[in-house]
């Protein structure tokens, strides 16, 4: 499992930085620019903090693998990142539109290998949390 948590770190370190184009990539100066700045504020702070966020999951899974497996603590945090983690695998199903990816080759592909990736990190933390 610890090999498993230093996998995931990196991925989640990965994942954090990408944060850093979606301004750019999905066009928020045009996109958002009809949203009042309290709306726009909020994408651009809410995407920091989502970002910092899993920086900082990835950091402790890389940091700190073993607590994580062996101790109370860990396994109640690993816990907690499963609910987290599986709320978001959720998500990609039911909270955000099919029309977003049907139909267009890249959106399909991203949307299955979030999925793939919301599970995977779903069940690595519910196992650590159930296992003894």
């Amino acid at each position: 499992m610890e090999l498993h948590l230093k996998i995931i770190g990196f991925i989640l370190v990965f994942l954090s930085v990408v944060h850093l184009i979606f301004p750019k990539y999905f066009n928020w100066k045009q996109e958002l620019s009809s949203l009042n700045l309290i709306n726009k504020q909020l994408m651009y702070v809410h995407t920091f903090f989502v970002a910092l966020m899993v920086l900082l999951m990835g950091i402790l899974c890389i940091c700190c693998s073993t607590d994580l497996v062996h101790t109370t603590l860990g396994k109640q945090l690993s816990f907690g990142l499963f609910i987290f983690w599986g709320c978001r695998l959720f998500f990609q199903f039911f909270v955000y539109s099919p029309t977003l990816w049907k139909g267009k080759t890249f959106e399909t592909v991203v949307h299955i290998a979030f999925s793939l990736l919301w599970t995977y990190l779903s069940v690595v933390f519910f196992t650590i949390y159930y296992t003894n």
